[in-house]
């Protein structure tokens, strides 16, 4: 897993400095960056494997970064986590919604940022099994390939949405709790809260379009696909 490239961006070089030596020394490949600028300089090169982003840029800020990068089908894939010494929910919530993977509030252990990029690097894993999911004659999950189609249309999707997706479809009817999903996204490294997920399954709906109500809210407990929808 440690053989991906990642991009830092942030306006303190130390903290590039520091991520970047870290993440090297762990087998990652790392490129650092101080603004917006350079990072999409970059991604008109090279596609990372993940982006570490801070939300306090000089010009554009890691809101409006992220928003950019999850509108484009080119980039929109790429896992996103932010990093931020905001640690008000609403900001959490907020990098969520417009597509973050995950949100790490400075300051952090490097220990902490390493897990947390391993478990979102796990979702663009395939897994044994099944290779090909076919929910309610609509919808069909390639896992071998990563990709979703729609009505026979293909559906770019964050690796947390697609594995929220999997997760469901695996037990078809069976409801599971948001602990459960988290568990199940993050494993160990779980340090999120329970809204997340609530976050990413309106995400994944309006990515379903019409087939998006497949995804059912069951009131005070979690979430399941029911394909009599």
């Amino acid at each position: 897993m440690e053989d991906k490239h990642i991009a830092v961006v942030d306006d303190d070089p130390g903290i590039v400095d520091i991520v970047t030596e870290y993440l090297s020394n762990e087998g990652f490949h790392v490129n650092g960056f101080s603004a917006g600028q350079g990072l999409f300089d970059y991604l008109s090169k090279k596609k990372p494997d993940l982006i570490l982003l801070d939300l306090i840029l000089p010009g554009m800020d890691g809101f409006e970064i992220c928003r950019i990068l999850k509108e484009k089908k080119e980039y929109s894939a790429i896992p996103i986590i932010i990093l931020s010494g905001r640690d008000e929910e609403t900001n959490k919530v907020m990098g969520l919604d417009i597509g973050a993977d995950d949100y790490i509030v400075k300051p952090f252990s490097l220990k902490e940022m390493h897990s947390r990029i391993k478990a979102v690097l796990r979702r663009l894993e395939p897994e044994g099994g099944e290779k090909v999911i076919n929910i309610g004659g609509k919808i069909v999950m390639d896992l071998q390939k990563y990709q979703v189609t729609v009505d026979g249309k293909k559906v770019e999707m964050t690796p947390t949405e697609f594995k929220i997706l999997q997760l469901l479809s695996s037990r078809k009817g069976q409801v599971f709790t948001r602990e459960r999903i988290l568990d199940y996204l993050w494993g160990e490294e779980k340090v999120v809260i329970a809204r997340t997920v609530d976050v990413h399954i309106r995400h994944l709906r309006e990515k379903l379009g019409k087939q998006g109500d497949i995804i059912k809210n069951v009131r005070g407990i979690g979430y399941k696909i029911d394909e009599e929808t």
